[in-house]
């Protein structure tokens, strides 16, 4: 009983060590090419200010960028209502048009409140357009899980950029992902 004990240790702990190697370096390569027509930044904590939180703050900022060295054209925020009071989307248009991006270039999804939903809702702001190159725009250990979503929807071409702000809180989320990524495989076949 000893021996299956400890081998189901090693097991989990190989697992472990394997998937959340894969979910950082996968989610710390960028395309060389990221030119993209369409950005789609996944939302995240506001707080209750309503400001965008440091780690949302980051992913906005990360499109800012690409937008100003025009490698994007337009950009999708998408997020739902979170538990703080505050449209997410609107929060995140809102920021970006202070950061000197056009109302215009902007599209809100307000009704992205997960990962899967905002991936699915981009049929529907793009009229099918499933040929679209999209670039996501997320925290780098969300990046693997976000591009089999958006593919699982119907695009093929998806690239990927990480937002340049990491915290402690890294490591939690490194661990949920190895569990949410195969958990969202599994159930989508």
């Amino acid at each position: 009983m000893k021996k299956i004990f400890y081998l189901l240790i090693k097991l989990s702990f190989t697992y472990l060590l394997i998937s959340s190697s894969y979910i950082v370096s996968t989610g710390l390569v960028e395309e060389k090419e990221l030119k993209s027509n369409v950005a789609l930044v996944l939302g995240n904590k506001v707080e209750i200010d309503g400001s965008p939180s440091d780690r949302l703050q980051a992913r906005l900022d990360r499109a800012v960028n690409l937008y100003k060295e025009h490698l994007i054209q337009k950009i999708i925020v998408s997020g739902g209502l979170g538990k703080e009071g505050f449209d997410e989307a609107k929060v995140m248009k809102k920021y970006l048009v202070t950061q000197g991006i056009n109302a215009d270039q902007i599209i809100e999804d307000n009704i992205g409140y997960t990962t899967e939903k905002s991936a699915n809702n981009l049929k529907d702001i793009l009229e099918s357009n499933i040929a679209e190159p999209i670039l996501i725009i997320s925290q780098y250990y969300h990046l693997p899980r976000s591009k089999y979503l958006v593919k699982k929807a119907g695009f093929q071409n998806v690239k990927t950029s990480y937002a340049r702000y990491f915290e402690i809180r890294d490591f939690y989320s490194i661990f949920r992902e190895t569990f949410a990524l195969p958990y969202i495989i599994v159930i989508n076949l």
